[in-house]
């Protein structure tokens, strides 16, 4: 439940931001219906990541002449599993780590391949994964360019030796739980000089600032991008897989639907998402619209 708990945690402050400002909401559905006689319905949770991956899934299919219903941001999962489980909604946009461990909370974090084996396992008669993609949306120590540069940080392993004279950031829960400061001492014998405890909304500015030399963001953060922040890599996947995955409803996904799918997700990488992100989030670029661009540039559609 780790990653699932934060993930809708982050969202609900950056809408609420937006629609204080003023103007559109850059992730709210500009066509969300309820189902209707379309073949397949699409929904997300809500955050705006989430509602970017249901309008790129769903434009792909539409571009193929297949029919779609949208609702996006339904809720966390405790909400919108079940509709999956029905039928109510037949794809949705997942994260196979966090959806495993909504299944089985003593789930431990494993490869790619690993996790989509057991969440396989653990998933009702009636529904399905399709292929994951490469895109993660997982936890990371992230650094600065000028951090990286000085220290020659690539991976977590690499960070050891100077970690003893950094200040790391993060949301309380990352000071005690195994994947967070106890499993990089365990795993990787990173300790760090001291630990600051933020809310996940302050952690880039913080790390911008210089009040933190290191931070515990998501990959897929648009900070990550916007300011050429490094992502340390996991050698020893500490962090789990937590690889967009759609989540569907067999029985109303044909062949020609799964085919459309996986080939989206085929061309979805971390830094891609990052960089869309970056565009919604903060560029305040409708996502329907960043979804359509990309999917274009991708030749997707």
């Amino acid at each position: 439940m780790r990653t699932s708990t934060r993930l809708v945690a982050v969202s609900v402050p950056l809408v609420l931001a937006l629609s204080a400002c003023g103007g559109s909401d850059p992730y709210a559905d500009k066509g969300g219906g309820s189902g209707g006689d379309a073949d397949i319905v699409i929904g997300s949770a809500d955050f705006p990541e989430s509602t970017l991956l249901a309008n790129i899934y769903a434009k792909a299919l539409e571009a193929e002449d297949i029919g779609v219903d949208t609702q996006f941001n339904i809720g966390s999962r405790e909400v919108y599993y079940d509709q999956i489980e029905a039928g109510e909604l037949t794809v949705f946009p997942e994260y196979n780590g966090a959806t495993l461990a909504y299944l089985d909370p003593k789930a431990a974090p494993g490869t790619t391949e690993e996790t989509n084996k057991a969440l396989k396992k653990e998933l009702p008669e009636g529904l399905e994964i399709l292929d994951s993609s490469k895109a993660e949306n997982k936890d990371s120590v992230t650094v600065t360019r000028e951090t990286a540069d000085k220290e020659n940080l690539k991976t977590l392993e690499d960070l050891k030796d100077p970690a003893g004279d950094l200040v790391l950031g993060g949301p309380p829960e990352f000071a005690e739980r195994t994947q967070g400061v106890p499993g990089l001492k365990d795993e990787y014998g990173i300790e760090f000089k001291d630990f600051r405890s933020l809310d996940v909304n302050l952690l880039p500015q913080a790390l911008k600032d210089g009040d933190i030399q290191a931070a515990n963001l998501f990959t897929t953060d648009a900070a990550i991008i916007a300011e050429d922040f490094v992502a340390l890599e996991d050698p020893k996947n500490l962090f789990g897989a937590q690889n967009v995955t759609p989540l569907v409803y067999s029985e109303k996904v044909d062949d020609k639907a799964r085919g459309v799918l996986d080939d989206v997700s085929a061309k979805l990488t971390t830094d891609t998402l990052a960089e869309l992100n970056e565009k919604v989030v903060l560029e305040r670029e409708g996502a329907d619209k960043v979804a359509e661009e990309w999917l274009k540039s991708a030749d997707l559609v």
